[in-house]
């Protein structure tokens, strides 16, 4: 039987009881599981402090194993069991996604599409405002937008099924727009339904626009979005404009 589990199991022991962790026994606990053990002394929903702690450790550097392993460590000092599904499952979702988060950050492509990364298009510009200025960049350059209207999130959860549903639309997006732009082009991945070409401008952006429009209808029930979005003058404002299209 684990170390608190006795005092986990009382009837007092419900939601809103404010127990707390004895000092001595957050010393014995793994490296940032406190909160863990507080919320299942308590009879708190432990999911909350599992997701952090994952993020937290990703963060860190640990491995997926030793991020289990102390869960698991933290379960069983407390309730004397297995950690529970949801924990098991939020701490598992929260390491993933800081652990992707951190790849994205390093790597040119996005390992769910295969284009290049938010942060990959931002630095494509940074190097054509260096080398053209402020004047040049708007007037030879452009930001070509494709977003799949019906993939925009609408809040809440969303499902396994439907996030690589999403992505593979996207991807499908992705290809279409490097076949219209052939030209080596960045071809980026802005948001879960958004593709941003940094495209230059010239007689022909137009139909090509008209062109890419033409091969993504079809990929998702609601009509695409496939629009022209001119650059500012400066790199700053053309970083602002990117967050801008990431998070609308």
């Amino acid at each position: 039987m684990g170390l608190f589990a006795l005092r986990a199991r009382r009837p007092a022991a419900g939601p809103g009881t404010g127990e707390v962790l004895p000092t001595d026994a957050r010393m014995g606990l793994p490296r940032r599981f406190e909160a863990v053990a507080e919320a299942l002394v308590s009879g708190s929903d432990p999911t909350e402090p599992c997701a952090v702690v994952g993020r937290e450790l990703a963060l860190d550097g640990a491995s997926l194993e030793e991020t289990m392993a102390a869960l698991r460590e933290t379960w069983v000092a407390v309730r004397g069991t297995d950690p529970s599904y949801d924990a098991t499952s939020a701490l598992l979702v929260a390491w993933s996604e800081a652990t992707l988060s951190y790849f994205h950050a390093l790597s040119c492509e996005d390992p769910m599409t295969g284009l290049a990364t938010r942060v990959h298009v931002r630095s494509r510009l940074g190097d054509l405002y260096r080398q053209h200025g402020s004047t040049d960049v708007p007037a030879q350059w452009a930001l070509v937008v494709c977003e799949l209207t019906g993939d925009a999130p609408v809040g809440g959860e969303v499902d396994p099924g439907h996030r690589l549903g999403r992505s593979l639309r996207l991807a499908r997006v992705g290809e279409a727009a490097r076949t219209v732009f052939a030209g080596g082009e960045t071809v980026g991945r802005l948001a879960p339904h958004r593709v941003v070409v940094v495209a230059s401008r010239g007689d022909r952006l137009g139909t090509r626009v008209r062109l890419l429009r033409s091969l993504v209808t079809g990929m998702t029930d609601d009509p695409p979005r496939v629009w022209i979005e001119g650059l500012p003058s400066s790199d700053l404002a053309a970083a602002q404009l990117l967050d801008e299209l990431a998070r609308a």
